[in-house]
Formats: C-alpha cells, structure tokens, sequence
C-alpha cells in the first residue's frame, strides 16, 4: 500500500519537475524576443517580461480559485492549452510582422505560467509533507528551473545571432519547440495518475461561510510581501549591471562605458550562479530547514550588495561572460563590486521556494488559494525594477540605487527569522 502511495508520489514530483522546467522555457524567451523588437521599438526591450508580469497580477488569485474547484491535474492541464494559444498567437505575429501580436501572445502566455506556478509550487511543498523536504522538492524543481533557463538563452543565442538583423521569423523554431513540449507535457500529465493533495477544496467547504482565510495570517502576508520585494533581489542586479556598464561616463546617468558586447554576456554568469546555487540548495535542502536557508542567504546577500557598493571601481577582477552566440567565454576586466553583484545569484537562486514554503506553512485548506494570492505578488516584480530605475534618476547613479536590493533582502531576513513564524495556530485548517 505505502509502496504504491511512494509510487505515484514519485511519478507526481517528476510531472512537477517537468512543468517546472516549462515555466523557466516559455518566461525567458520574453527577453531575447524583446532584443529583436526594440531594434524596431525603443520601448519593446521589457515589454514581453511586462506582459508576463501583469499576467501574474491577473491571474494569481483565479488561478488559486480554479485550483479549488478543479484541482491540481485539471488546471494543470488548462494553463497548457492556454500556454499552447499563447505560442501559436507569438508565432503568428512573425507572420504578421505586428508586435501588439506578440505583446497579446506574451501575455497569454503569461497567465499559462501563472497557473503553473500556482500548481507546482504548493504541489510539491505538500509532496514532500512541508518543512525541510518540501523546501528541498522546491529547490530541486528551481534547478530545472534555471537549467530550463539556460537552454533558452543557448537555444535563442543559436537562432538569432545578431540581435540587430534579427527576425522573429529566425526564433519561430525556439517557439515550435515550446509548443512541442506543451503538446507532449499535456499527454503526460492527462494520462498520469496523480492523487490530489487535501486542500478543503470540497464543495461543502466553500459553501460554509468560514470567517477566516489565508490572510488571516499573519506569517502569510509577510510572505506575499517577501516575495514581492524578492523581485529587487533577483532582477535588480543582471538588469542595473548592464546598464551600469555600459552607459557612457559623461550620459545624464553616468557609467564605465565598456563594451555592450562583453558586458551583455554577464547576465548569463548571473544565471549561471543561480543554477548552482540551485543545485547546492536542492542538495541540503532537506537536511537545512527554510528559515535557516532564507536567512543565511538573505544575510549573505546584504553582504554582497553592500561590498558591491562599496568597493572602488578602480578594483577590477578578470570575469568570464558566456557567449550563448558562439556557445564560448568572453574575458573582461570588471570591478570588484560587479563581480559581488553577480554573486548575488548564488543567494536569490534559493529564495523563491524558501519564501514560499515559509509562507505557506501550516496553512491547510487555505493552500491553494493561498497559492494564487501569492503568484499575484510576482507583479512586485516589475514594481521593484521600477523602483530601482526612479532611484538611478533621482540620484543619477547607479550604483547608489542598489540601496533597492539592500533594503529588499533585508527585509527578506527580516521574514525568514522573525515574520515567518506562524502567530494564528488557533485557526483552524482541516
């Protein structure tokens, strides 16, 4: 019995791996599709990661609805036929040679990862029975992730080449591929067997007028905050790198003036870091407990942002980039700063699954909707790039504006060792 249980466990974790995979594949070829359009749209360079961004304010909260109502199997299996609506309407606006085609496609592709992440995440938290093993099924999942990640920008460098003699025409394979691994991951999961956790998502739950829900908890609101904030941690530094390095000295925002070239292979280390910081906390996951995890990481990262801002830039390091063009390494010299910029990655590369597992925790038949509340945070995401961009113009500096980052993983220390702690036990959760 138990070993049949362990079974379809173990079949359930590897569907979830999957789709994790899936989501990191279709959200990070918004970025390269972004460089071919901004050689014709100035305003294009983000405008697919927007799309993404404003998906997950959308659709967060009835994602976690229909996680109720349908369970895991069945939203699962809707997030890829609208995934699949999302690539074939990116495919079209090559032919139609239209990027507010595109733009519709990214956002519908959007709302397609939203429900993902709204299924795998709580999935595999209650797979691994919460705590230190559903933190360490997390962090497994997020080096899929970031594997899934790299495979993108090498696949897109492929196609592309030359950003400025790009079509989207020259990506379209990238796309079928996506579309293929849709179609594929859509037999799977509708012919895999996979028992439903036990959310309270019955009908007679929902009908009873229960007076409490998961913002009833204190720890859980702290967490949407985090992981809102988490969005500095993460995007912040690959994004203001670049635009640190390579912005003119004499610009109305100054910066070194390097080479766009070199300095554009950089965020690829960034990503790099975080596969392996990935892969280090999916192996100590389960023997680490999250809030451990969450605050020696989010300590480590104040460290790092702080070095970064306080080391001269006349302090350089020899710095490998990753040429996903010609699949080689580009040598540069960077300052010292940057380079504890870059390191960052190796911190925020475990934070997500730590965060939300924290959030999360103790929360019963509110863990789906839950769940969606919390996606809907991702759109944090874009207010903190923003944040981070207004503080760049006040201060006509950027490396003063990674006062954002500091601030932000502070206050993610500040949930994993005090705000986590579950305060509402007296609220009832079977």
């Amino acid at each position: 019995m138990s070993e049949t249980k362990n079974e379809k466990n173990i079949v359930a974790i590897i569907t979830m791996f999957f789709i994790f995979a899936m989501i990191s594949f279709v959200t990070n070829m918004a970025a390269p599709f972004g460089n071919i359009w901004g050689m014709t749209y100035n305003w294009a360079g983000m405008a697919g990661n927007l799309m993404n961004f404003t998906a997950y304010l959308v659709m967060g909260i009835p994602a976690g609805n229909m996680l109720i109502k349908y369970g895991y199997k069945k939203t699962a299996l809707i997030a890829l036929i609208v995934g699949a609506v999302g690539l074939g309407i990116q495919l079209l606006s090559g032919v139609v040679n239209n990027i507010y085609v595109y733009l519709l496609g990214a956002l519908i592709c959007g709302f397609c990862v939203c429900m993902l992440n709204t299924v795998v995440n709580p999935m595999l938290n209650l797979l691994g029975g919460g705590g230190s093993t559903g933190n360490q099924l997390i962090q497994i999942g997020g080096v899929f992730n970031s594997a899934a990640a790299v495979c993108v920008y090498m696949l897109m460098g492929s196609l592309i080449g030359d950003a400025s003699k790009a079509k989207v025409s020259d990506a379209a394979p990238a796309l079928f591929i996506a579309l293929a691994i849709f179609i594929f991951a859509l037999v799977v999961i509708f012919f895999t067997k996979i028992e439903e956790p036990k959310t309270g998502s019955s009908n007679s739950v929902q009908k009873t007028n229960d007076k409490y829900s998961c913002y009833s908890f204190r720890h859980f609101k702290l967490g949407m905050l985090a992981i809102a904030v988490y969005g500095a941690v993460e995007v912040g530094p690959p994004t203001y790198i670049l635009s640190y390095l390579t912005a003119a000295k004499d610009a109305v925002n100054p910066g070194l003036g390097m080479d766009a070239g070199y300095c554009g292979t950089l965020g690829a280390v960034y990503f790099i870091f975080m596969l392996i910081g990935r892969f280090v906390g999916g192996m100590v996951g389960g023997k680490v407990s999250p809030k451990a995890m969450i605050a020696t990481v989010s300590f480590v990262a104040m460290v790092l942002v702080a070095l970064g801002m306080i080391l001269p830039t006349s302090q350089t390091i020899s710095c490998p980039g990753i040429n996903y063009t010609t699949m080689s390494f580009v040598w540069g010299e960077v300052p010292v700063g940057i380079f504890a910029f870059l390191l960052i990655g190796l911190c925020a590369s475990v934070m997500w699954g730590g965060i939300f597992n924290l959030a999360t925790e103790g929360l019963g038949k509110y863990t789906a909707k839950a769940s969606g509340a919390f996606m809907m945070m991702v759109a944090g995401f874009a207010v903190m790039i923003w944040l981070q961009a207004f503080v760049v113009d006040l201060t006509h500096n950027y490396i003063t504006s990674f006062i954002v980052v500091l601030l932000s993983a502070a206050y993610i220390f500040y949930f994993a060792f005090w705000g986590s702690k579950n305060v509402n036990t007296d609220i009832p959760v079977e």
